[in-house]
C-alpha cells in the first residue's frame, strides 16, 4: 500500500474504505510521483529467474505492471490490496494475454497464501498493519523457503521534505493530529531498528537495508501552483482539515505552499527530496 493520502496513524482498515477511494482519485499523480522508487526496489528484489511473485499493497497497479515487465518469462505476478476500489481500477489496466498480472482483494497480514511465493515486494505497504508482530509472522508464511522479500519504507519525516514542507505549512493554519511513533502511518519505521526487530522476531534471515535518496516530482510533472494544490489534496488529511477551517485557510495554504514550491521548481516541475529505506531478507 502506498504511503500518502492518509491521516496520522492511518490503519490498514482505513484503506479498505475512504483512504482507498481517495488514493484512487489521485492515482495518476501519485503513481507518477512514486515511480522513481520502483527501480531500486525491484533491483533489491533480485528478479533474476522466473518466480511466483506477490506484491503487497499494490494500490492502482503501477508497480505490479513494472514487476511484470521486468520479471523473466515464466514468472507469475499476483498483486494484492485491501482496497476493493483500488483493485477494481488496477484490474482495468491494459494487459497482454500471456503473463497478465492477477489483481486480488486480500489482506496479506491475515490471509494465508494458496501457495508460497519466491519473491514478495511492497512499495510503502508494510507501515499500516494494525498488529505488526502478527502481520510479519504471517508474511513469513507467504514466502517460500529460500525466498526473498524487498519492502520500501519512508525514512524519518525530517528527511522527507516532500511531506514535511506541506505539513509545516498546514500546521501554521490548523491543528494537525499528533503523530504516535509506533502507530500505523507512513513514517512508522523511520527508525530502522524498529522494523529490523519485527522482521527478526518473525523469523526472517539475512536482513539488510539499503538507502535511496532522490527527488520526487510532486504530483508528476506539475508547476508550483498545481503541485501545491495536489499536495494539499493528496497528502495525509490536510485537505479535509483545511476545508473544515474555511476557504481563507485553504487559500492561504495554497499561496504559502506555492511560494515554497517555486523555490524547488527551477522554472519547471516541482521536485522535492525524499529518503527511502529498502529492507530485504529471506526465509532461511
Amino acid at each position: 500500500m502506498h504511503a500518502a493520502l492518509m491521516k496520522e496513524n492511518t490503519r490498514a482498515s482505513d484503506w479498505a474504505a475512504d483512504r482507498g477511494a481517495k488514493w484512487r482519485a489521485q492515482l495518476t499523480g501519485m503513481e507518477s510521483m512514486l515511480r522513481p522508487i520502483d527501480e531500486p526496489l525491484l533491483r533489491a528484489s533480485k528478479l533474476d529467474e522466473p518466480f511466483r511473485i506477490a506484491e503487497l499493497g499494490c494500490g492502482g497497479g503501477g508497480t505490479a505492471m513494472e514487476i511484470r515487465r521486468q520479471a523473466p518469462t515464466g514468472s507469475l505476478v499476483h498483486a494484492f490490496d485491501i482496497s476493493p476500489s483500488l483493485i477494481a481500477v488496477a484490474s482495468e489496466r491494459p494487459q497482454p494475454r500471456e503473463g497478465a498480472v492477477v489483481f486480488q482483494v486480500a489482506d496479506m497480514a491475515l490471509a494465508r497464501p494458496e501457495e508460497p511465493y519466491g519473491r514478495i515486494v511492497s512499495r510503502f505497504g508494510v507501515m499500516f498493519f494494525d498488529e505488526p508482530e502478527a502481520a510479519f509472522a504471517n508474511l513469513w508464511r507467504w514466502l517460500a523457503p529460500g525466498g526473498r522479500f524487498a519492502f520500501a519504507v519512508w525514512g524519518p519525516l525530517s528527511e522527507n521534505p516532500w511531506m514535511a514542507t506541506t505539513r509545516e505549512v498546514v500546521a501554521r493554519l490548523v491543528e494537525i493530529p499528533e503523530q504516535t511513533p509506533d502507530a500505523p502511518g507512513p513514517f512508522r519505521y523511520g527508525d530502522a531498528a524498529r522494523l529490523f526487530a519485527l522482521l527478526d522476531r518473525a523469523g526472517f534471515a539475512d536482513l539488510d537495508a539499503s538507502e535511496w535518496r532522490g527527488a520526487l516530482p510532486i504530483g508528476g510533472e506539475l508547476p508550483p501552483a498545481e503541485a501545491a494544490q495536489f499536495a494539499l489534496a493528496a497528502f495525509a488529511s490536510f485537505g479535509e482539515l483545511l476545508s473544515k477551517a474555511g476557504d481563507e485557510a485553504l487559500h492561504e495554504a495554497r499561496r504559502s505552499l506555492t511560494a515554497l514550491f517555486s523555490g524547488e521548481s527551477k522554472d519547471g516541475p516541482v521536485r522535492m527530496q525524499a529518503f527511502v529505506r529498502i529492507f530485504t531478507g529471506t526465509r532461511g
